[in-house]
């Protein structure tokens, strides 16, 4: 089968012909429909080769859809040929973070060398994919793979912060959005969909300021030096009571430490190398600050319910396989509109 490997630290990644892998007991193969290209990707192509732990070569993709297409031994749940998404961050299954799904937050994970599908484990850039357990698969129904896949990610890590800040953005509330991009443009409609707080978007981009009205944003402003005193303007000089900030670099982040409200949260979703002080003189009294980790198996049946009711869709650019390291460069050049989804058989 043909697959998307990163294979050579600081290279790109190559398309390249692999052995078809077939499942183990309890495990599933999917002939993947769909598999979406994100920032961690890169972020993980971008470490060195002190930092880079997931080994070589690593089959990419850690937004995966498809319709199973083989059952390992005692594999029971799913029936061959089910449309179905996975479920990314794997943890041990039997903690009590995973007893609750919420494996993201399985503190047994690492010591047990658990790698999910695309950071450490072969992911869903290829023509087939073992999901190791049917837990990690949910049912798409009738949900287009190619629209859905990215909301695994782009919509389960947005859907988790704005879940776990849903007490502090009742009606009258602000929500600031720093990054309008792949999490930022989803982030925007479900804190529409299921709270009552006027939206700000920030964004470098006029084009993605743009897409982050289409999608319902109430203000879109250029992340700039002047973005702190709009922000407090807008709130009467109060401040937002939540600024999720979908890039996490030094700059935004010190937009997002002198934008939020006293008693306010600060929700560091992006992976872009800042840190934030946080204490007396830094951060607003009564301010929390979190570093929130993708999401629970639960949340993302509530966001593919979201999807199914038309209250969020993601803007997806579509590619082939072969075309795969060319939508990487543009992702990494900040080209793409939303996010890019890979189509293994197009």
């Amino acid at each position: 089968m043909r697959a998307v490997q990163y294979r050579t630290i600081g290279g790109e990644p190559e398309v390249v012909d692999v052995p078809t892998p077939e499942p183990g007991p309890g495990q599933v193969r999917l002939r993947v429909t769909a598999a979406g290209l994100c920032h961690s990707d890169a972020f993980v192509m971008g470490l060195s080769a002190e930092q880079f732990t997931y080994g070589l070569p690593l089959t990419l993709g850690h937004e995966g859809a498809g319709v199973v297409d083989a059952l390992g031994d005692g594999a029971t749940g799913v029936e061959v040929g089910e449309p179905v998404a996975v479920y990314g961050p794997w943890g041990c299954g039997v903690c009590h973070a995973c007893a609750q799904g919420a494996e993201n937050y399985c503190p047994r994970a690492a010591e047990l060398g658990i790698q999910p599908p695309g950071l450490g484990g072969p992911g869903a850039l290829a023509e087939y994919l073992i999901v190791d357990d049917v837990r990690h698969l949910v049912p798409l129904g009738d949900l287009d793979p190619v629209a859905t896949v990215s909301l695994t990610d782009a919509g389960l890590t947005p859907y988790h912060a704005v879940v776990s800040s849903l007490g502090a953005l009742p009606a009258g509330s602000t929500a600031v959005v720093i990054g309008a991009g792949g999490l930022g443009h989803v982030g925007i409609q479900i804190l529409r969909a299921i709270t009552g707080a006027t939206v700000i978007a920030l964004d470098i981009s006029e084009e993605k300021l743009k897409l982050a009205r289409e999608v319902g944003a109430h203000r879109a402003l250029l992340s700039d030096v002047s973005a702190v005193a709009e922000i407090r303007k807008l709130t009467g000089g109060v401040g937002a009571q939540v600024v999720f900030d979908f890039v996490g670099a030094p700059p935004t982040l010190e937009i997002a430490r002198k934008s939020v409200a006293l008693n306010g949260v600060i929700q560091i979703v992006g992976i872009g190398g800042g840190l934030l002080s946080t204490g007396f003189f830094s951060t607003p009294m009564g301010a929390s600050v979190r570093v929130p980790y993708w999401g629970t198996r639960s949340e993302l049946m509530e966001v593919l319910d979201l999807a199914r009711a038309g209250a969020i869709h993601v803007e997806v650019e579509r590619y082939g396989l072969d075309q795969a390291p060319e939508a990487y460069r543009k992702l990494h050049d900040g080209e793409v509109r939303g996010r890019a989804v890979v189509v293994p058989y197009s």
